[in-house]
């Protein structure tokens, strides 16, 4: 007989609920979408498999799929983002299937992959793209079975991109990353936020004085770098896009090669969803204590094998989530084993904005399991659905905005009028 479930302790559970409720009253437009799918059940008849952050956030979409008649799972997509007593929750109080371990191997890892896929879903939900990669490899016959999957990241988007581009894609997705209701928000104060959390709770340092170096400015590059400014750093941007990195000069950062960054920072952070942005010419040029982490969605954009090449000694989490290298007399420090320190060394992003992202996963799945019609490819978001969403999130925020006129309406999509 196969296992429902694979976590770590069940006796979490009331932790666990605790966190899912107290996250749940800052996610008012997913209840709003909650409660209306209690009546109208999108998803009956429908299994939903999902490959998530098993954070008390995510466990609130969850909810939202059941309260929509969905079989659901879910799957970790990172291993040191697990929150053990949510997954624990979602087993004991909502009857939710959950294979995620805090810490997992990539064995573990992988064979929760497979559990996911072993349900045959209709619905999947990537957060990095890993659940449909594994798919595309050993479970293709699967593929016309799936209505749609949903992509929550950057990194996940960029991978089925390439997979469409190079004709390989075999089941629609949509974009949900692109969203602007996602990526303007999550993204960007989500990511800025947390992360600076994550690094805080790490290592106990003062931001305020501190050179950090922003590796990335995407929008999430764009969030940590304004919020560290916001705490007093001086902010240094590296880019390999002309157009960002104008951005960033204008932003007022400054902005440099990697090879000059590495000789002033004080703390990096990758953020640019590429291999080894931070490599070993780089560690050579870092002066001692400097602190390197990452916020992208994999643990490649340093690469670790090459630091650990060069150093003489390595010391395992010195302080929780710090591992210590002594590369000849200089000391470098290493957060979260490279993987995203918001979730591994903090909580990750704050309810409030992932209330519109995990709204926006919610609404677009409803909206795959009613047409049934998607083309193979990469969708983006429909504009009701975004619509929609921003407007529940200013309604619950207690803002009004104006209306257009009739004639302001029709001005704007006519040529004929002039000076």
């Amino acid at each position: 007989m196969k296992k429902h479930y694979d976590i770590t302790d069940l006796k979490l559970a009331d932790d666990g609920r605790r966190r899912i409720e107290w996250a749940e009253r800052d996610m008012p437009v997913l209840n709003h979408i909650k409660q209306e799918a209690l009546k109208t059940k999108p998803l009956k008849g429908l299994r939903v498999a999902a490959c998530l952050h098993v954070t008390a956030e995510t466990a609130n979409l969850m909810r939202t799929f059941q309260a929509a008649g969905a079989e659901t799972l879910l799957v970790a997509s990172n291993p040191l983002s697990t929150q053990d007593e949510v997954a624990s929750a979602l087993v004991a109080y909502y009857h939710i299937p959950v294979f995620a371990r805090h810490g997992e191997n990539r064995a573990m890892y992988y064979q929760h992959l497979q559990a996911a896929l072993e349900t045959r879903p209709h619905i999947t939900l990537d957060d990095g793209a890993d659940l449909i990669s594994l798919l595309h490899k050993d479970y293709k016959s699967q593929a016309g079975d799936i209505i749609a999957s949903l992509e929550e990241t950057t990194t996940g988007v960029i991978r089925l991109r390439a997979l469409a581009a190079a004709g390989k894609l075999l089941l629609p997705v949509v974009a949900v990353n692109d969203a602007r209701t996602k990526h303007l928000f999550d993204n960007r104060y989500g990511t800025g936020q947390s992360t600076l959390d994550g690094i805080i709770r790490a290592t106990n340092m003062l931001i305020a004085g501190k050179t950090i170096v922003v590796v990335g400015y995407g929008w999430c590059g764009r969030g940590f770098a304004n919020r560290a400014r916001g705490m007093g750093a001086k902010v240094v941007v590296t880019e390999v896009d002309e157009v960002k990195a104008l951005e960033a000069a204008m932003d007022g950062f400054a902005v440099m090669p990697m090879k000059e960054a590495a000789k002033i920072g004080d703390l990096f952070c990758t953020l640019s969803g590429d291999l080894h942005v931070i490599d070993a010419p780089h560690f050579r040029l870092m002066k001692d204590g400097a602190i390197v982490c990452n916020s992208g969605h994999f643990d490649v954009e340093i690469n670790l094998a090459a630091l650990k090449k060069m150093a003489q000694k390595v010391r395992k989490q010195i302080r929780n989530q710090v591992d210590e290298y002594t590369v000849g007399r200089k000391k470098i420090y290493v957060l979260s084993e490279g993987r995203l320190v918001n979730l591994a060394a903090a909580e990750g992003h704050p309810a409030s904005v992932m209330d519109m992202s995990f709204a926006t996963q919610a609404l677009s799945a409803f909206s795959v399991a009613k047409s049934k019609k998607l083309a193979i490819g990469v969708h983006e978001v429909s504009a009701e659905i975004e619509n929609k969403i921003a407007r529940l999130k200013l309604k619950s925020m207690g803002i009004s905005i104006d209306k257009l006129t009739p004639a302001q309406a029709n001005y704007l999509q006519s040529w004929e009028a002039g000076t």
